[in-house]
C-alpha cells in the first residue's frame, strides 16, 4: 500500500472482486484499529472507497449474468450470456 499517496484508486479497477475484498478489509481494520495516522488514514478510506464501488460492480454484473441464464424447456441452464465486467 505504499503508493496509495499517490493516488490511491490506482490499479482498483484491475483487481479481481476476491483480491478487492480482502484488500478492503484489511483496510477497514486498519481503520477501525486507528492503526494509520490522519493522512495516511485519510488516503486509505479514500483507496475503500474505490474499492467498495469496484465491489459493488462485480457484484452487480454477477447478478445480471445469473440473470441472463437461459433455461431450456427441460429446467436445466442451457448458456448463459456474458456479462460486461467494465
Amino acid at each position: 500500500m505504499s503508493d496509495i499517496k499517490a493516488d490511491p484508486t490506482q490499479g482498483v479497477a484491475d483487481l479481481s472482486f476476491e483480491a478487492a475484498l480482502k484488500e478492503l478489509e484489511s483496510i477497514v481494520d486498519r481503520l477501525e484499529h486507528g492503526e494509520a495516522p490522519l493522512e495516511e488514514a485519510i488516503d486509505l478510506y479514500q483507496r475503500g472507497a474505490a474499492l467498495k464501488a469496484h465491489c459493488q460492480a462485480r457484484l452487480e454484473a454477477a447478478r445480471v449474468r445469473v440473470e441472463q441464464i437461459v433455461v431450456g424447456q427441460d429446467g436445466t441452464a442451457g448458456r448463459a450470456e456474458p456479462a460486461d465486467f467494465q
